[in-house]
């Protein structure tokens, strides 16, 4: 793809700033972008780049200053290169529209129009797959799983049955969806399974990470809602609720029954218990663990999860213990020595008293 760089901003509603003519050939980074590539700027402390790359143009925030290196200005340069990047995205599906002839389609189940399923896919019977769904080579899809229109599923993701995808979903490789939650029975020593007999739904525009494993609740629903961004190596138990436009950050993990609310961020390796209720806005540390309900707007880091300030001061504090316990343990040598000496000038006054009153 090549445009002009007035073509470009015309597209990206912004204002081109010196030779709209030159032609923009691909995107990059401000560090890395070559010649014929577009960048951008939104961090005034690599401002001195604009000198040194060999982008053939920027994009910049409309109030920074001239610059000799030809610009588009816009109000949001991240997200005007988020746009740009779409733009010069490859159109073309990963597999063509249709059905390979090595994959196998169950009994009863509805495929929608321009649908893409690759090679090897296994779908299950009395499913529904929506209007421009892509199904990538080594999928398998359980019975009676609903996939929103324009999903994209990757390849050796795994479906279970009674799923349901909402639009625009994309689930990358590796994912297990509708796996059994870890449920079982304890009695005189011995675990008994317990049957896991609810579901998974996924909302639209959510975003599940390679190898990021979601459990199908026990009974009931385990759901991601609306808008949802899960990074890779992450769990989600039975019976959970994400909120919508949360972040789950890589190897996250979160036990089974908890709540997270809206815009919930929880930090890689960071970790919430099982029955517990995060509010909306809150903010898990990585590393943190998460062993009580959390109130809404909250910062929290730690193990256990304290607020993010406190923790950085038991944290800071605890940096400082070796020189604490040194000190003392000077302190105490000290005084058992004052104690002799204590003891000393007890036997002393004694001996003196006694020879007084001789």
């Amino acid at each position: 793809m090549e445009l002009t760089l007035k073509d470009l901003a015309e597209r990206l509603a912004g204002e081109v700033c010196g030779d709209g003519a030159i032609c923009i050939r691909g995107l990059a980074g401000i560090k890395e972008a070559q010649a014929g590539e577009l960048t951008f700027l939104d961090n005034r402390k690599l401002a001195g780049w604009l000198t040194r790359t060999q982008a053939a143009a920027v994009i910049l925030p409309v109030d920074h200053p001239e610059t000799a290196l030809a610009s588009i200005r816009v109000a949001d340069p991240r997200a005007t290169f988020r746009r740009a990047m779409e733009l010069f995205a490859d159109g073309e599906s990963p597999v063509p529209a249709g059905v390979h002839p090595t994959a196998v389609i169950g009994v009863g189940t509805e495929l929608g129009a321009e649908v893409a399923i690759g090679a090897y896919v296994t779908i299950g019977e009395h499913c529904r797959i929506g209007e421009g769904v892509t199904i990538l080579p080594g999928v398998t899809v359980g019975n009676q799983v609903e996939i929103g229109r324009d999903s994209l599923i990757y390849p050796r993701a795994v479906i279970w049955k009674d799923t349901r995808i909402g639009e625009r979903v994309i689930v990358h490789s590796g994912a297990v969806i509708g796996d059994d939650g870890f449920g079982f029975l304890t009695r005189a020593g011995r675990h008994s399974k317990v049957p896991q007999l609810g579901r998974v739904v996924i909302e639209e525009d959510v975003e599940i990470g390679a190898n990021t494993c979601i459990d199908r609740a026990t009974t009931g629903i385990t759901r991601i809602r609306r808008g949802t961004r899960i990074d890779n190596l992450v769990q989600v138990a039975h019976n959970v609720t994400v909120g919508e436009d949360g972040i789950l950050c890589a190897q996250a993990g979160i036990a089974g029954s908890a709540s997270l609310g809206a815009r919930v961020t929880m930090g890689g390796q960071s970790g919430v218990i099982g029955h517990v209720e995060i509010g909306d806005d809150v903010m898990i540390g990585g590393q943190g663990g998460v062993t009580k309900s959390v109130p809404a707007r909250t910062q929290v880091s730690g193990y256990p999860a304290t607020p993010h300030g406190l923790a950085r001061r038991m944290y800071a504090a605890l940096r400082k213990l070796p020189d604490l316990v040194r000190e003392v343990r000077e302190m105490r040598g000290r005084v058992a020595e004052l104690e002799e000496e204590r003891k000393r000038d007890q036997v002393v006054e004694l001996e003196e008293e006694r020879k007084r009153n001789q």
